[in-house]
């Protein structure tokens, strides 16, 4: 499983690239693998502020819809357009082409809330014993 080492990561599944100010947010391997394939997904608005840990997109898949919540507390300045008319992105490529939005972050402090590479394998080792 790819777990990017430049990447922060929620107990959720969920990545955040952190680029400057900006943070690019998207599903993990692991989730979008775990969902299947992907056939749909309702995305932020751009100019929304969003919580750390609130809701901030629904995927759906054959297998489920799931809730996304956000990494960090910010405000959404991009959606990832290209994935209303092919979800699949998300499936082929989650960290690249499969991102969801970008945001421009408030609060630096709440990356000590997320997960290196390093910590999410272990905690995905955890969750699968």
């Amino acid at each position: 499983m790819d777990i990017p080492g430049n990447l922060l990561y929620t107990k959720d599944h969920e990545w955040a690239r952190i680029e400057g100010k900006n943070a690019y947010v998207g599903i993990t391997e692991y989730a979008q693998h775990s969902l299947g394939d992907i056939t749909f997904i309702e995305l932020p608005k751009a100019g929304q502020e969003l919580k750390q840990s609130s809701y901030c997109a629904t995927v759906e898949s054959v297998k489920a819809a799931s809730e996304v919540f956000v990494p960090l507390s910010g405000k959404v300045i991009s959606v990832n357009s290209r994935l209303s008319k092919n979800p699949e992105l998300i499936n082929q490529s989650p960290y690249d082409q499969g991102y969801f939005f970008m945001m421009e972050f408030s609060n630096v402090a709440e990356k000590n809330n997320l997960m290196d590479a390093k910590a999410y394998e272990t905690y995905l080792e955890s969750i699968s014993k």
